[in-house]
């Protein structure tokens, strides 16, 4: 088949979600003759960039949601057997300098999360990836509470960043929003502010969605513990 276009509405996108839910992912491949790992320790992102291709997303890596012209961002979320998330969300790269004058609202973190599609897809760790089942995909937007959440978590990691204490920073710090090291390997160093305003080398970072925070939207839209 051919590369699917981008969806021009989002009903459209919508209708693309409800066509492959219930599907395993080997069902959705093979109908695109898309190439599937035979196990995802070295392809990570063939879950994410599948689910992109057959629904049309446009944005690939670029700091924008992935739905671009509907202003959509996609998240699949894996889950367990009773409904749960199963680990955290990623969410963006994080700039490590040159943050005079960024606020939480031209961050990309807000900009990726204004309006997300949200799919989810059991994959308990016994499944073959080609087993894993696409469940009911949903459209989300944060509710006030939910984005004076994220604001607060992000002004604060933003902060400690600027004033050079990012190697302090770890997977607790925040309520609902962490960062942590987002990198190939140990040898990806970028720079960052360090101790006194100089400059350090340091593992990239990225934000992440913490699960009890996807767990309580899979809760709202579904009803699960």
């Amino acid at each position: 088949m051919t590369k699917p276009l981008p969806p021009a509405s989002t009903s459209e996108l919508m209708a693309r979600v409800n066509d492959i839910a219930g599907l395993t992912l080997g069902e959705v491949a093979a109908s695109y003759a898309f190439n599937t790992p035979e196990n995802l320790l070295r392809e990570k992102g063939w879950i994410g960039q599948l689910i992109e291709y057959v629904l049309g997303a446009t944005a690939a890596s670029k700091p924008e949601p992935d739905f671009e012209h509907l202003g959509i961002e996609l998240k699949t979320l894996p889950i367990s057997y009773s409904g749960k998330p199963l680990e955290t969300t990623y969410v963006s790269i994080t700039p490590l300098t040159n943050l005079h004058g960024v606020t939480w609202q031209n961050s990309v973190v807000k900009k990726k999360l204004s309006h997300v599609l949200w799919l989810p897809i059991l994959s308990e760790r016994e499944l073959a990836p080609t087993d894993r089942i696409i469940g009911n995909g949903f459209l989300w937007q944060p509710s006030a509470l939910q984005e004076a959440q994220l604001k607060k978590d992000w002004e604060e990691l933003t902060e400690m960043i600027a004033l050079g204490n990012i190697e302090q920073i770890n997977g607790h710090f925040g309520q609902v929003l962490q960062l942590r090291p987002k990198a190939a390997n140990s040898k990806a160093l970028t720079q960052a502010i360090g101790p006194n305003g100089k400059e350090i080398l340091t593992l990239p970072r990225g934000y992440y969605l913490k699960t009890e925070f996807t767990r309580q939207i899979l809760a709202e839209q579904f009803g699960v513990g």
